[in-house]
């Protein structure tokens, strides 16, 4: 069975990381430049094609009109280590990367699609350490980055002084998860982590902010097991129809 949108690879090169990067873009079935989308730019992005299955997804919920005109953009890492340089929040590039996202990515994404320019159209979507970059990120930047999905975001003592040190994040809308079995898990370095109780910490202090704030806890650990299943109950909130 063919898939109803279409996928393009849009290769550029990144002056703040001195290296070619691809993003990996699929535009729903119908798709005209005529139109306005949101952008749903996904770091891990070939994990959330593959595992997460987003581009089937798109074709879903565009087919059953549960979600507005929306583009999916997948942005992945070259290995293991490069991803943790990259996302985590002591990672020797995550500067570098977030300048990438921001004075790279968005304005090439603004000059070749129909986007609508603004944070309230651009959403960033992470699992792990991309959850956790896309939310310091946002964080920093609400006006170019106007939404979050973190599915079982790293959560340590510098991300939530980080957060607590925003004054503002009225204009976020965030979409968090984390699984009641995340107690122990392996990380990059081989380390054993609780993601759950970090997690919790940082959902109750988001809940006290004025923000539009989604949490669920999930069955489930630190799986594409689990994010999978929990994907289309967020694409569905945060791209809702508007009536």
């Amino acid at each position: 069975m063919g898939r109803k949108g279409k996928f393009e690879h849009h290769v550029i090169f990144s002056q703040y990381l001195n290296e070619e990067i691809t993003l990996k873009v699929y535009t729903p079935e119908n798709y005209s430049p005529l139109y306005k989308y949101h952008f749903c730019i996904m770091q891990d992005g070939d994990d959330y094609f593959q595992m997460g299955r987003a581009a089937t997804l798109s074709d879903q919920l565009h087919s059953e009109r549960e979600i507005e005109n929306t583009i999916f953009i997948g942005i992945h890492y070259y290995d293991k280590y490069d991803r943790q340089d990259k996302y985590h929040p002591d990672g020797k590039k995550q500067g570098d990367y977030i300048n990438f996202l921001i004075r790279e990515v968005v304005p090439y994404l603004d000059e070749n699609l129909p986007g609508y320019s603004m944070g309230r159209g651009r959403t960033l979507a992470g699992d792990s350490l991309a959850g956790t970059l896309a939310l310091m990120t946002a964080a920093r930047f609400p006006n170019i980055f106007g939404n979050v999905i973190m599915q079982s975001p790293y959560v340590d003592e510098h991300v939530l002084e980080y957060i607590q040190s925003i004054n503002d994040l009225s204009s976020l809308t965030i979409y968090h998860t984390i699984g009641t079995l995340e107690k122990d898990v392996t990380t990059t370095d081989g380390s054993r982590k609780n993601f759950l109780e970090p997690n919790l910490e940082l959902h109750r202090y988001l809940d006290k902010q004025s923000l539009s704030y989604v949490f669920n806890q999930l069955d489930g650990g630190h799986t594409w097991g689990s994010w999978q299943k929990d994907l289309p109950r967020a694409l569905r909130i945060m791209f809702a129809k508007e009536d």
